[in-house]
C-alpha cells in the first residue's frame, strides 16, 4: 500500500496543480477503468465502490496537507543559492506533510533543483533514532499535565485556556450536505512542556505540549474525541507544529505534537500563533455527536426508560454508544431505532445549544445525563428542535420528554438534516447487562449503504443463477462456492446491521435449499447407480472380471452402492468402477474382490494401486476391497484398459464370447479394446481433432480412412468438433463454465455455418474440391470483417486463454490466408485476426500438427463458380 500511496499522491498532485481538476475527480476515472481492464484484472470489478472509497479518502487526506507542504517547498526554495534541495525538509515533508521523496524530487526538478538524498537518509535515520528512544509512541507520556504539572502552573500564575473559540462556526451554504465554515483564531503561548518539564522554547523535531492564553481547538472529553491540526508562528510560518492529541486539564488546554522547521525555528513563551484545525475531521466529528444525542433520544422511546448511557465515543469515522439493556436488541428494534434517527435527521430540526445555571438545568424533566459525571456550573445544555430558554422557562413541560435534551459541552451541527445519511452498523453486548452500537453517519453512512446495495445485487444474481440452474451440478458446485465467499464478504463488510442479518439470512435459505437438492441429486445417482450395475450384471454374467465408467461425478457413495450390487448379483465376479468429476478436475475408482480371486493373486489394494499413478493420485484398502482418486481426468479408457489387463493376467476372464470386458452402456461401441480415431490426411477437419489430442496430451490410436471418425467404448462420433470437443482437455473446453461452454459453441456454429459455406464457394473450387455452393469472395470477407471487429477488444475468442473456439475458427481460416488474402492485405485490412492467427500458429502444439505455414504473399485471383444461364 505504501507503493500505491505514493503513486496516488503524485498522481493527485498532478490533476489538482496541472490539470486544475476538483477533488473527486481522479476517483471519477475508476469506472473507465473498471470497462477497459475489468476483464483482464477481474477483481476490480468486484467491488468498483470500495476503490473509489479508499482514492477518495486517500486524495482528502492528502489534500489536508498538500498546500501547507507545497508553501513549505516554495519558501525553501526561494532561500536557496544552489540547485540542491535540503534532504532534511524532504524528510519534513515526508514526515509531517505526507510527500513521498519521489514527489519532492519530481516538484524540485521542475525548478531545477535536486534533492540531497544523504542528508535525506540521515534525517530519516535520526527521526527513526529519536523515536525509538521515546519509546516509539511520539513521547506523548513526557509531556501530559499530571497534578504536579497543574500545581507548577498555578504557582506561576498561568492563565487557564478560553477555548470558546472552538464553537466559532456556521455552515456556509444550504446543501444538502453543507459545509462549515470556522473562524481563524490566534493565540499566545503561556507555556511549553517538553520531557515532562516547562521549557521557556521549543525547536524542529521536539514532541512538545503546548498551551495557549486562547484555542479553538477542542480537547478530547465528553466522549468527543481531540482535534488535530496546525500551529503556525505568526512571525515565521516555517516554525509550526502538526498537533496530534489535545487534553484539557484542571482549565489548561495542552496541544500535543511535534514541531516542524529546521533546528533554528524556535517556538517561545510569548510567541503568536495561528491555530488551523482539521476542518473536515471536526464536520464528520459534530455529525457525529449530534447523531449520538438523538440516537440515545430514540433508544429510550424504543427499549423504555429503563435504557441509560453508560459510555459514548464520538470519533470522525463512527460514533458508539454503551446503554444499558437485559437483551440483545432485535432485528425489529435495530431497524426501528435507525429509521426513528433517520426520520429527525430528515426533519431538519434546528439544534439549539445554551448555558444555565446547574441547579435550574437538573430540574427540566426528560434531560438526560449521567449524573454520575461531575458537571460545571453554569452547564451547557443541546436540544434538538426545542430552544434552549423554553425548557428553562417550563422545566415541568412535556417538551424535553419529546425530543433530545442534553449536558454536553460538545460541537454539534447547527441543524439536524446536516448529518445526512444514518446507519447502525452493528450491536453487541460489552459486559452484562451492558450492550454497545456503533453507527456511522454522513460520507461513511454513504458508503456503507452503497456497499450493502453492491452486496444486495451480488445476492440476487446468486439466487437468479441457482433458480436458472436447471439440477446442472457444475452451476449449482460454482453457486454454493460462492455462496460461502459472498457470506464472508458479508460478515466483514461495513453495512446496516439489520440487512446485513437479511442478506446472511437469504443466503443461508439459498444454501439450506441446495443442499437438500444436493442430497436429493446423490440419491438419485446411487439409485441410477444400482439399476446400471443390475443391467451390467445382467448383460456379463460370465464374466470374472467387469470394469466400467458410471456417471456418478464425485459421489463415491453411488459407485460403492453399485458395487455392493455387483457382490450381491455375481458374487464371483471382480468389479472395479470409474467415475470423473471434470468440474472439480478429479477421477476416481472403486473395487470389490472376491475371495475367490484373491486366493489367485487379484487383490483390490494391488489393483487399485495399479492405476492410481496413471491417474495421478494414489489409493489403498484392503485385499477385497479397495478406492483410488486423482486428477489425471483424460486418462479415464486408459486407467479402464490398464485395470481390465491387470486383473485378467491375475484370474483370467472366463468369457463365454470375444465381448469385451470393459462395458459401457451404448448401442455404438468400439469393437477393439482400444479407442480407434479414423481420418483423412490432410483435412481441416482432422487438423481440428489432433491439434485437440495435442493439447490433451492423450495417445490414441489411427487409422486412414475416407471419412472422419472415433470410436471408443461408449459409442461413435463423426462430428470433428464433438470429436475435438470430447478428446480435448477441460482448458479448450471452457473449464467448466456454462458461460464459456455455450460461446465455444456459438463459435463453432459460426465457423461451420457461416465461415465453412464461404470457402466452400471462393477458395475451394480453386483447390479442385467440389462443394455445390453458391456464395462467394464477399461472404468470405464479411466473416473475417466481423472476426476482425470482434478480435479488437478480445485477445482469444472466448476468455483469456485459447479454447477450442479459437481452434476450430482457426483450422477454417488457415485456406484464406493460405490461397486467398496475401498477407500484405491482411496486414492492412484484418490486423485483429492476422495478430491472432499468428498467435495461435505459433502455439508449440500447433506446430507440432501443421508445421510451418507459408501464407500467400500475394493476390490470388480465384474463379469462381459461372453463375446459371437465364432461360
Amino acid at each position: 500500500s505504501y507503493v500505491l500511496r505514493r503513486i496516488l499522491r503524485r498522481a493527485v498532485r498532478y490533476t489538482i496543480e496541472k490539470l486544475n481538476a476538483k477533488p473527486g475527480f481522479f476517483s471519477s476515472l475508476v469506472h473507465t477503468v473498471v470497462d477497459l481492464l475489468g476483464d483482464t484484472f477481474p477483481e476490480v470489478k468486484k467491488d468498483p465502490q470500495q476503490i473509489i472509497n479508499v482514492i477518495n479518502e486517500e486524495e482528502e487526506q492528502f489534500l489536508k496537507t498538500l498546500s501547507r507542504g507545497r508553501n513549505l517547498l516554495n519558501r525553501t526554495i526561494a532561500k536557496l543559492e544552489g540547485k540542491v534541495f535540503p534532504g532534511d525538509i524532504a524528510w519534513r515533508l515526508y514526515d509531517t506533510y505526507g510527500f513521498p521523496v519521489d514527489l519532492t524530487g519530481l516538484m524540485a526538478e521542475e525548478k531545477g533543483l535536486t534533492v540531497d538524498m544523504d542528508s535525506f537518509e540521515e534525517a530519516r535515520k535520526q527521526a527513526q533514532i529519536v523515536s525509538q528512544a521515546k519509546g516509539g509512541d511520539g513521547g506523548d507520556a513526557e509531556v501530559t499535565l499530571d497534578v504536579h504539572a497543574i500545581s507548577e502552573l498555578q504557582d506561576k500564575e498561568v492563565p487557564t485556556t478560553d477555548d470558546s473559540p472552538k464553537y466559532n462556526y456556521k455552515p456556509v451554504n444550504d446543501d444538502l450536505y453543507p459545509q462549515y465554515d470556522f473562524e481563524p483564531c490566534c493565540g499566545r503561548v503561556v507555556a511549553l512542556r517538553k520531557d515532562g518539564h516547562f521549557v521557556a522554547h521549543v525547536t524542529g523535531g521536539d514532541v512538545c505540549g503546548v498551551i495557549l492564553d486562547k484555542t479553538c481547538f477542542y480537547a478530547e472529553q465528553g466522549g468527543q474525541i481531540y482535534d488535530e491540526g496546525f500551529i503556525v508562528k505568526l512571525e515565521d510560518e516555517s516554525v509550526e507544529m502538526k498537533v496530534t492529541n489535545v487534553q484539557v486539564r484542571g482549565g489548561y488546554v495542552l496541544h500535543v505534537g511535534k514541531m516542524g522547521g529546521g533546528a533554528g525555528g524556535n517556538l517561545s513563551i510569548g510567541d503568536r500563533v495561528g491555530l488551523h484545525i482539521d476542518k473536515s475531521r471536526r464536520r464528520l466529528i459534530m455529525n457525529n455527536h449530534t447523531a449520538t444525542h438523538i440516537l440515545n433520544f430514540i433508544l429510550r422511546n424504543v427499549l423504555g426508560p429503563d435504557s441509560d448511557q453508560k459510555g459514548s465515543l464520538v470519533a470522525p469515522d463512527r460514533l458508539r454508544f454503551d446503554f444499558t439493556n437485559k437483551s440483545a436488541m432485535t432485528l425489529d428494534q435495530v431497524k426501528k431505532t435507525e429509521s426513528a434517527v433517520r426520520l429527525i435527521i430528515e426533519r431538519d430540526e434546528k439544534v439549539h445549544a445554551q448555558t444555565a445555571s446547574l441547579e435550574t438545568a437538573r430540574k427540566i424533566e426528560g434531560l438526560r445525563a449521567m449524573f454520575s459525571e461531575a458537571y460545571p456550573d453554569p452547564v451547557r445544555i443541546v436540544s434538538v428542535g426545542v430552544p434552549v430558554d423554553q425548557l428553562v422557562a417550563n422545566p415541568k413541560g412535556k417538551a424535553a420528554q419529546n425530543t433530545s435534551v442534553e449536558f454536553c459541552g460538545g460541537t454539534h451541527l447547527h441543524r439536524s438534516s446536516h448529518a445526512g445519511e444514518f446507519v447502525i452498523t452493528s450491536e453487541e453486548a460489552i459486559a452484562k447487562g451492558i450492550r454497545r452500537i456503533v453507527a456511522l453517519t454522513g460520507p461513511e453512512a454513504s458508503k456503507a449503504v452503497k456497499r450493502a446495495s453492491v452486496l444486495e445485487n451480488a445476492v440476487n444474481i446468486l439466487k437468479t443463477l441457482a433458480d436458472s440452474s436447471k439440477g446442472d451440478p457444475a452451476v449449482k458446485k460454482e453457486v454454493v462456492k460462492s455462496i460461502v465467499e459472498l457470506n464472508s464478504d458479508i460478515s466483514q463488510a461495513v453495512i446496516p446491521y439489520w440487512k446485513k442479518e437479511d442478506l446472511r439470512s437469504v443466503l443461508k435459505e439459498l444454501k439450506k435449499k441446495l443442499d437438500s437438492e444436493e442430497r436429493a441429486g446423490k440419491t438419485g445417482q446411487m439409485t441410477e447407480a444400482t439399476e446400471k450395475a443390475k443391467q451390467l450384471a445382467a448383460d456379463n454374467k460370465q464374466k470374472l472380471v467387469l470394469v466400467a465408467q458410471l456417471e456418478v461425478g464425485s459421489n463415491t457413495k453411488a459407485l460403492d452402492s453399485a458395487l455392493k450390487q455387483i457382490k450381491l448379483l455375481m458374487p464371483e465376479t471382480a468389479a472395479m468402477f470409474f467415475s470423473v468429476d471434470a468440474e472439480a478436475n478429479k477421477i476416481f475408482c472403486l473395487c470389490s474382490v472376491p475371495k475367490s480371486a484373491v486366493d489367485k493373486g487379484l487383490k483390490a489394494n494391488e489393483w487399485v494401486g495399479n492405476v492410481s499413478e496413471l491417474m495421478k493420485g494414489k489409493g489403498g484398502g484392503k485385499a477385497e476391497s479397495a478406492q483410488a482418486s486423482g486428477t489425471n481426468v483424460t486418462c479415464i479408457h486408459q486407467a479402464m484398459e490398464l485395470a481390465n489387463k491387470f486383473a485378467e493376467a491375475k484370474i483370467g476372464n472366463n468369457r463365454t464370447t470375444e465381448e469385451e470386458t470393459i462395458v459401457k452402456p451404448s448401442s455404438n461401441v468400439c469393437s477393439s479394446n482400444k479407442p480407434l480415431l479414423t481420418y483423412k490426411t490432410g483435412s481441416v477437419k482432422s487438423l481440428l481433432v489432433k491439434m485437440a489430442i495435442e493439447y490433451s496430451g492423450q495417445r490414441i490410436d489411427t487409422a486412414e480412412g475416407q471419412e472422419l471418425s472415433y470410436a471408443d467404448y461408449s459409442g461413435l462420433l463423426t462430428d470433428e468438433f464433438a470429436i475435438a470437443f470430447r478428446l480435448g482437455d477441460d482448458r479448450l473446453r471452457g473449464q467448466g463454465n456454462p458461460l464459456h461452454e455455450s460461446k465455444i459453441l456459438e463459435w463453432a456454429c459460426f465457423a461451420q455455418a457461416e465461415l465453412f459455406p464461404s470457402l466452400c464457394s471462393w477458395v475451394y473450387p480453386n483447390l479442385n474440391v467440389k462443394t455445390g455452393k453458391s456464395c462467394g469472395k464477399e461472404d468470405v470477407h464479411a466473416c473475417i470483417k466481423l472476426l476482425d471487429r470482434y478480435l479488437e477488444d478480445h485477445t482469444y475468442l472466448v476468455g483469456e486463454r485459447i479454447t477450442l473456439a479459437d481452434l476450430t475458427v482457426f483450422c477454417h481460416i488457415i485456406p484464406v490466408f493460405q490461397y486467398a488474402i496475401a498477407e500484405s492485405d491482411a496486414k492492412k485490412l484484418y490486423v485483429s485476426v492476422l495478430r491472432w492467427f499468428n498467435t495461435i500458429l505459433n502455439q508449440p502444439q500447433v506446430v507440432k500438427i501443421v508445421g510451418k505455414l507459408e501464407l500467400c504473399p500475394k493476390e490470388v485471383i480465384l474463379c469462381q463458380k459461372p453463375a446459371a444461364q437465364k432461360k
